[in-house]
């Protein structure tokens, strides 16, 4: 596969890394708006081939292609590569809204190719570990998935300088950046919620800087707490009636646990890689292989936009790309 890359920021230069880890995947192009920055990223990474018109990009001989651009973005980028038939692995959140995100996915499926969202936990074996773990500690009752990071951004926000990661002009907010793992997770893992209520931290550009979505179920509750303000020292938690699995980093596990209800403790078995982005990218490689345009993925992916889209409404967080008809 030659894999062209959209965006020139540190998550592609991880992409780039993870990818280094699958012989199936050759780093051919990057696209850039700007040529000193195209040039300078592939002079980093050793990619052949830069490009500053996107057509021009789309039409070389790149048969997929990796889209890490703010998220306003990314609907209008992957219709382009997908109506190109190319596949697109394409940075979480993978759009603004489910309705954006139901037209990617048609286009796909139009075109006979693959999209897939670059959601880390959904292809982390940590994750497959904790169901087969979850019958251990018997009925469950209440899940916590917290994800607080403080961002590296933050400072230059609060001196002044509002940075991109802190813009809401390009459809940007904590729940889009941070708090989109941990409902993808809950979705993922529990399905859809019966009833939400969503509450929000907003700062002084009107950017939300932290939130809770609490989900409610037939017989339990979860909890999605994520900030770009705070960092967090809690582990995830699956609270069940006869003990509690303990999961430590949410977007990269690190190690998992299980506390029963008279204190004994034990670890699950569990090696982390240094890059799970490495797992997305093999698990894109075997469904374009495939040419699987409909796969488990998608339902993840849009029911955890619709999820958003009811946190975003109840809490007044609008896009410009949610008044597009």
């Amino acid at each position: 596969m030659k894999l062209g890359i959209v965006g020139s920021n540190f998550i592609s230069d991880r992409l780039i890394e993870a990818a280094h880890g699958v012989p199936e995947v050759e780093i051919s192009a990057v696209y850039s708006r700007k040529q000193e920055t195209g040039e300078a990223f592939a002079g980093k990474h050793g990619i052949p081939n830069v490009y500053t018109d996107y057509a021009e990009f789309l039409e070389s001989e790149i048969d997929a292609v990796y889209i890490a651009t703010p998220t306003y973005a990314h609907c209008g980028q992957s219709l382009e590569a997908l109506k190109h038939k190319k596949h697109v692995l394409c940075e979480k959140i993978m759009a603004v809204n489910e309705r954006e995100a139901a037209a990617m996915f048609d286009c796909a499926e139009e075109n006979g190719v693959v999209l897939l969202e670059a959601m880390r936990p959904d292809f982390d074996p940590a994750f497959d570990l904790i169901k087969e773990q979850l019958p251990k500690i018997g009925k469950l009752r209440r899940v916590t998935v917290e994800y607080c990071q403080y961002s590296s951004r933050y400072d230059k926000f609060r001196q002044g300088e509002v940075l991109n990661a802190f813009n809401p002009d390009l459809s940007n907010a904590a729940i889009m950046d941070i708090g989109v793992y941990c409902i993808h997770t809950l979705v993922r893992m529990l399905g859809m919620p019966q009833e939400i209520k969503a509450f929000s931290t907003k700062l002084e550009n009107s950017f939300e800087g932290s939130g809770i979505v609490l989900m409610q179920y037939d017989d339990m509750m979860a909890e999605a707490v994520y900030s770009k303000i705070t960092d967090s020292v809690n582990p995830g938690i699956f609270q069940g009636e006869e003990g509690s699995l303990l999961i430590y980093g949410i977007s990269m596990p690190q190690s998992m646990e299980i506390v029963y209800r008279d204190g004994r403790r034990e670890p699950i078995p569990y090696t982390p890689v240094s890059n799970n982005m490495v797992f997305e990218v093999r698990e894109f490689v075997r469904l374009a292989g495939e040419k699987c345009s409909q796969h488990s993925y998608q339902k993840y992916s849009m029911d955890t936009l619709r999820v958003v889209d009811e946190a975003r409404r109840q809490n007044g967080i609008v896009f410009q790309a949610d008044s597009v008809l």
